[in-house]
């Protein structure tokens, strides 16, 4: 069942949204050659903890030891954060992160740069972002969530680009994982209707080979079938009768 959230509910999301995005922010910042993955994480941790009652979503769910899904290169989602993943210069790195506060949850991820890297790998961050950005674009009211992964298809295949259809993007709020499903991809007036107080995690997976996925024998970590790279983009978004509200903003 979707549930709507009252603009009360939407403002509590909003204040861990706004925690989440200045902790992408920060990790950003942070990224560099010869960094682990989890030093990453355990930045994220500990920022996230130093605002009052507020905890890293992602901390214990469904057994998951991190603080921060961070996946390298070929990597989709559900990277497990170790001292053993260092970081190096070309590289592209998923930093994947949840923030519970005050019972509500939001959900947000960047994919950057690690130094400098190629002009196939740079096509694919910005082309990726900007699916994002349409897909946000499409999340008003009285569409249908087949128009935001319209939306999404529309910027991300004519570049030459697939998109994951093994993972989509979901409603949340007071649990992580809420209805409906947010595909990346879709027809225009297909699947439910948008409707003011829905909250939902748009999120597109872009790989520069084919579409699938296979997981890995930590038994979380997703990657490309063919090791080709891919990048992931990811905002919480409440559909008002102003338009597509980001709970998850950056300021950059």
């Amino acid at each position: 069942m979707i549930q709507l959230k009252s603009p009360r509910e939407i403002e509590v999301m909003a204040e861990g949204g706004a925690i989440l995005g200045a902790a992408l922010v920060l990790l950003r910042e942070n990224v560099r050659p010869g960094i682990t993955t989890l030093e990453l994480d355990q930045i994220a941790e500990r920022f996230i903890r130093d605002h009052d009652g507020a905890t890293p979503a992602f901390k214990g769910l469904y057994g998951f030891r991190g603080s921060a899904c961070i996946s390298i290169n070929e990597e989709i989602v559900h990277g497990i954060p170790s001292r053993k993943r260092v970081l190096a210069e070309g590289d592209i790195v998923t930093l994947d992160l949840g923030v519970k506060l005050g019972g509500y949850f939001t959900d947000s991820a960047i994919t950057v740069p690690v130094g400098e890297v190629d002009a196939e790998t740079q096509r694919l961050l910005d082309v990726t972002a900007a699916s994002l950005e349409a897909g946000i674009r499409a999340a008003v009211v009285g569409n249908h969530v087949g128009d935001i992964g319209y939306a999404v298809q529309q910027v991300v295949e004519p570049e030459g680009f697939s998109i994951v259809r093994d993972l989509v993007g979901h409603g949340l709020g007071l649990s992580l994982h809420e209805e409906p499903q947010v595909p990346n991809y879709g027809k225009p007036r297909r699947g439910a209707t948008l409707a003011a107080g829905l909250t939902i995690a748009i999120e597109p997976m872009v790989n520069v080979g084919v579409p699938h996925t296979r997981t890995l024998s930590d038994k979380w970590t997703v990657v490309t079938a063919d090791g080709r790279r891919s990048a992931h983009f990811e905002h919480t978004v409440a559909v008002t009768e102003d338009g597509p509200r980001i709970l998850t903003a950056r300021n950059e």
